[in-house]
Protein backbone atom coordinates (compact mmCIF):
# COMPACT_ATOMS: atom_id res chain seq x y z
CA UNK A 1 0.00 0.00 0.00
CA UNK A 2 0.93 3.48 -0.88
CA UNK A 3 0.22 6.52 1.46
CA UNK A 4 0.16 9.61 -1.16
CA UNK A 5 0.14 13.18 0.71
CA UNK A 6 -2.84 15.63 -1.25
CA UNK A 7 -2.29 19.42 -2.04
CA UNK A 8 -0.22 21.21 0.65
CA UNK A 9 0.82 18.05 2.72
CA UNK A 10 4.09 15.78 3.61
CA UNK A 11 4.58 12.30 4.93
CA UNK A 12 7.25 12.35 7.65
CA UNK A 13 8.34 8.45 9.38
CA UNK A 14 9.44 10.34 12.60
CA UNK A 15 12.87 9.80 14.21
CA UNK A 16 12.73 7.25 17.11
CA UNK A 17 12.66 8.48 20.73
CA UNK A 18 15.62 8.74 22.41
CA UNK A 19 15.79 5.03 24.83
CA UNK A 20 18.25 6.46 27.50
CA UNK A 21 19.81 9.79 28.62
CA UNK A 22 23.41 11.23 27.86
CA UNK A 23 24.62 10.01 31.32
CA UNK A 24 23.27 6.75 30.52
CA UNK A 25 19.76 6.62 32.59
CA UNK A 26 17.37 4.48 30.84
CA UNK A 27 13.75 6.27 30.15
CA UNK A 28 10.39 4.50 30.45
CA UNK A 29 8.20 5.09 27.19
CA UNK A 30 6.21 7.89 29.47
CA UNK A 31 9.11 9.86 30.27
CA UNK A 32 10.67 9.74 26.43
CA UNK A 33 10.13 13.09 24.18
CA UNK A 34 8.49 12.77 20.91
CA UNK A 35 11.66 13.91 18.37
CA UNK A 36 10.92 16.89 16.82
CA UNK A 37 12.51 15.57 13.81
CA UNK A 38 12.07 12.88 11.16
CA UNK A 39 12.50 12.26 7.48
CA UNK A 40 10.47 13.21 4.32
CA UNK A 41 9.00 9.91 2.79
CA UNK A 42 6.63 12.20 0.40
CA UNK A 43 5.36 15.30 -0.90
CA UNK A 44 2.24 16.51 -2.53
CA UNK A 45 1.85 18.89 -5.35
CA UNK A 46 1.86 22.22 -2.97
CA UNK A 47 -1.30 23.60 -2.01
CA UNK A 48 -3.45 25.40 -4.78
CA UNK A 49 -3.71 28.60 -5.90
CA UNK A 50 -6.53 30.94 -6.12
CA UNK A 51 -6.13 31.31 -9.84
CA UNK A 52 -6.06 27.02 -10.39
CA UNK A 53 -1.94 26.55 -10.32
CA UNK A 54 -0.17 25.15 -7.25
CA UNK A 55 2.90 26.77 -5.24
CA UNK A 56 6.10 26.07 -5.63
CA UNK A 57 6.99 22.89 -2.97
CA UNK A 58 10.57 23.72 -1.15
CA UNK A 59 11.18 20.62 0.63
CA UNK A 60 12.45 17.27 -0.91
CA UNK A 61 11.95 13.73 -0.65
CA UNK A 62 14.54 12.38 1.46
CA UNK A 63 15.61 15.48 3.56
CA UNK A 64 15.41 15.37 7.14
CA UNK A 65 12.35 17.83 8.59
CA UNK A 66 12.12 20.22 11.45
CA UNK A 67 8.73 20.56 12.92
CA UNK A 68 7.18 21.85 15.90
CA UNK A 69 5.60 19.41 19.15
CA UNK A 70 1.93 19.11 18.19
CA UNK A 71 2.01 19.74 14.13
CA UNK A 72 0.70 16.91 12.08
CA UNK A 73 -1.42 14.18 12.76
CA UNK A 74 0.08 10.64 13.06
CA UNK A 75 -1.29 7.66 11.44
CA UNK A 76 -0.35 4.41 11.53
CA UNK A 77 -0.02 2.44 8.01
CA UNK A 78 0.63 -1.31 8.10
CA UNK A 79 2.41 -1.27 11.27
CA UNK A 80 4.50 1.74 10.60
CA UNK A 81 3.62 4.96 12.40
CA UNK A 82 4.00 8.67 10.02
CA UNK A 83 2.97 12.22 10.21
CA UNK A 84 1.18 13.86 7.65
CA UNK A 85 1.95 17.46 7.94
CA UNK A 86 1.19 20.38 6.37
CA UNK A 87 4.28 22.22 4.50
CA UNK A 88 3.91 25.02 6.38
CA UNK A 89 4.01 23.05 9.93
CA UNK A 90 8.28 22.28 8.73
CA UNK A 91 10.36 24.88 10.43
CA UNK A 92 13.49 23.99 8.88
CA UNK A 93 15.19 20.77 6.46
CA UNK A 94 18.63 19.38 7.46
CA UNK A 95 19.69 18.20 3.73
CA UNK A 96 20.87 14.63 3.89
Amino acid sequence: MKLIPCAGKIIVKRNTAQEKTPGGILLPDQAKEKPLRGKIIAIGQGRQLSDGTFAKVELCAGNEAVFTNYAGNEITLEGEKFLILDQSDVLAVIEV
